[in-house]
């Protein structure tokens, strides 16, 4: 049967520059360098990683590092518990024109130590403990969401049963207790402490997948090529969740380093004789009025990190998310349509004859159905021809 349709004479042309579009950007290109290629596009999280990147730099190079008894020193001449002498009663001797930094650009505080080592100490001890927090919530929510949702049943069951028994539980109040307890043996074991609470949410949504790739047919072939259950959650199922779990790891971190700055504003997190972001600003609130310098520079570390984080894990969400593509603009999707070549123009002159359709070797109208001429051959037992039936 022979039928002519129309269409909108614009639609075909931007479905095809579309294609177009997408087939050229990925062509001949591994999964590896697609992503990669999408992350680079997006301009917040690739302004971000630098951003980050310089925040990490200038933390652990400019006072050294302190861990564990080993001192590395930095470049900066001040150290954060060093008590140097007052200049410019404290002022910050930072100025953006002309452009000088001085001898304390973040200024002191009220016994004179240098805001600008306390500060960067902050910032070292919080980005530890984010990164390891966000480690270690990672490996936990992912080996028990990935069981949980590989085995079902009686498995998967206890497991989330213990899931919900943990979310509950407030994690301000865990951190709070677990910290105000291990907070003195440093910033590396807050951010374990603060990992072991921090995974559900990656359980979950590592759930979720899993539930979701154990019923494909690449799954199938492994378990009938003889795999291992082992093998084949982490070499067949995992790495095509890797997308999930890598942007979720970006926000655990952002959370630990929020989490880290409350218990420490609180008095739970990191002990003296160390500091951190939060616990500067702890200390010093009473200050607020005459003093404010204090706040501004870790609290905007504080901001600057977070936001840093948030972004990047925006920007791989939309590198691994095939469906968070973005949209050609106009003259792209025109010069697109001009590569593909001319498409056959389409009729849209609205006809005021009669469809007509191919009958086995006859043409009959259709458009008058009661006064149909049938040119099939009658039915066995009918006389005559009848009107037509449409169910015929």
């Amino acid at each position: 049967m022979n039928t002519s349709t129309s269409q909108e004479p614009g639609v075909e042309t931007q479905a095809l520059a579309e294609i177009t579009i997408e087939q050229k950007e990925t062509e001949g290109l591994s999964q590896g360098q697609i992503v990669r290629r999408r992350f680079f596009r997006h301009r917040a999280a690739l302004i971000s990683m630098f951003v980050l990147a310089f925040i990490v730099i200038l933390a652990f190079t400019s006072v050294g590092v302190d861990l564990w008894g080993l001192r590395i020193p930095g470049w900066w001449i001040y150290s954060w518990n060093e008590i140097p002498t007052k200049v410019n009663n404290g002022v910050p001797t930072l100025s953006l024109w002309p452009l000088q930094f001085g001898e304390h650009p973040f200024g002191q505080d009220e016994v004179g130590r240098d805001i600008f080592a306390v500060v960067m100490r902050g910032a070292q001890q919080s980005i530890m403990v984010m990164v390891i927090a966000g480690v270690v919530a990672t490996v936990i929510g992912v080996v028990i969401g990935a069981v949980a949702g590989y085995y079902g049943k009686w498995t998967d069951s206890v497991l989330m049963r213990f899931t919900d028994i943990i979310i509950t539980i407030p994690l301000i109040v865990i951190g709070s207790v677990l910290g105000n307890t291990f907070g003195s043996l440093g910033a590396a074991v807050l951010g374990v402490v603060i990992g072991l609470f921090a995974w559900t949410t990656m359980s979950r949504l590592v759930r979720g997948e899993f539930l979701s790739l154990r019923e494909r047919e690449f799954v199938d072939a492994a378990r009938v090529s003889g795999a291992r259950d082992r093998r084949i959650i982490f070499r067949h199922i995992l790495p095509n969740a890797v997308g999930v779990i890598v942007v979720n790891a970006t926000l655990l971190m952002a959370g630990a380093i929020l989490l880290e700055s409350a218990l420490s504003f609180l008095g739970f997190g990191v002990q003296n004789p160390d500091t951190s972001l939060g616990k500067i600003i702890s200390e010093n609130q009473a200050a607020f009025s005459t003093r404010p310098w204090i706040f501004w520079w870790p609290g905007i570390f504080i901001i600057a990190i977070a936001l840093c984080v948030n972004f990047i894990g925006d920007g791989l969400r939309d590198a691994f998310d095939p469906r968070q593509k973005k949209m050609p603009s106009e003259r792209a999707m025109a010069r697109a349509g001009r590569a593909a070549g001319p498409v056959a123009p389409v009729d849209t002159t609205p006809s005021t004859d009669a469809r007509m359709v191919d009958v086995g070797i006859e043409t009959a109208y259709t458009g008058d159905v009661v006064n149909y001429h049938d040119p099939r051959p009658e039915e066995p037992g009918d006389v005559q021809h009848k009107p037509l039936d449409p169910e015929r």
